[in-house]
C-alpha cells in the first residue's frame, strides 16, 4: 500500500485551521468592546484561520489552500449538527441553574444565520485566498502586507453576506455593516500581517527539519 506524506508545516497548519472553524461561530456569541470598536468575539479565531489559509497559500499554493478551504465546511458542518442536536436535548434538572437559560441563548442561532455563516465563509477566505496570491505581482514577496489587503477588502465582503442574509428585512442593516467592517479593516491591519509571518517562518522551519 502507497503511504501519502504531506509537508510538517500544511499537516500543523491545517489543524490549527481546523480549529479555527468552528471556533469562530461559537465566539461569535460575544460583543466584544474595543475602545470605540465593537465586534463580535468570532472575529478572532475567523481573522486567524484567513491568515492561515493566507500561510499556506504562500507555502504551497493557491489550489492547496482552496482545498482547506473546501475541507473547512466539514468541521463547520457537523459543528452546526452537534450543536443543534445538543441545544434540543432534555436539560439535566441538576445543571447550574444560570446556565440553562443562559446555554440555548448563547448556542442557538436562526437558519438564517447559520446559513448566512457558512455562505460568507466559503465566500470570504477563497476571495481571500485568490487576492493573497494575485497580489503577488503587485507587492512581491510582501506577504504581511498582502495577507492585509487580501484580509480587509475580504472581510468587507464577508460583512456584507453575512449581515445581509442573517438581518435583511429584520432590521436596519447598513450602519451595522459599516460599524463591522470598519472593525474588521482595523482587526486586519493588527492581526492578520502579524499571523501571517509568524506561520509562514514556522511553516518553513518545520519543513527544513530533516525527517
Amino acid at each position: 500500500m502507497q503511504t501519502v506524506s504531506i509537508p510538517r508545516s500544511l499537516f500543523v497548519l491545517a489543524i490549527l485551521y481546523g480549529g479555527m472553524v468552528p471556533l469562530g461561530g461559537f465566539l461569535g456569541a460575544k460583543q466584544a468592546s474595543l475602545g470605540p470598536l465593537a465586534v463580535e468575539a468570532g472575529i478572532f479565531p475567523f481573522l486567524t484561520l484567513v491568515a492561515l489559509s493566507s500561510a499556506i497559500a504562500e507555502l504551497h499554493g493557491r489550489d492547496v489552500a482552496n482545498r482547506l478551504v473546501r475541507y473547512g465546511f466539514v468541521p463547520l458542518i457537523v459543528a452546526i449538527g452537534w450543536t443543534f442536536l445538543v441545544v434540543r436535548l432534555p436539560t439535566d434538572p441538576g445543571m447550574y441553574e444560570p446556565a440553562k437559560e443562559a446555554f440555548p441563548i448563547i448556542m442557538s442561532q436562526g437558519a438564517r444565520m447559520m446559513a448566512a455563516g457558512i455562505i460568507a465563509y466559503g465566500v470570504s477566505v477563497t476571495l481571500n485566498i485568490w487576492l493573497f496570491d494575485k497580489l503577488r505581482n503587485a507587492v512581491g514577496k510582501f506577504a504581511a502586507l498582502r495577507g492585509f489587503i487580501a484580509a480587509a477588502l475580504s472581510q468587507i465582503v464577508d460583512t456584507v453576506i453575512f449581515i445581509g442574509i442573517s438581518f435583511y428585512g429584520v432590521r436596519p442593516i447598513m450602519d451595522l455593516m459599516i460599524g463591522q467592517a470598519v472593525a474588521k479593516v482595523v482587526l486586519s491591519a493588527v492581526l492578520v500581517p502579524v499571523i501571517v509571518v509568524v506561520a509562514v517562518r514556522i511553516g518553513r522551519q518545520l519543513d527544513a527539519r530533516p525527517e
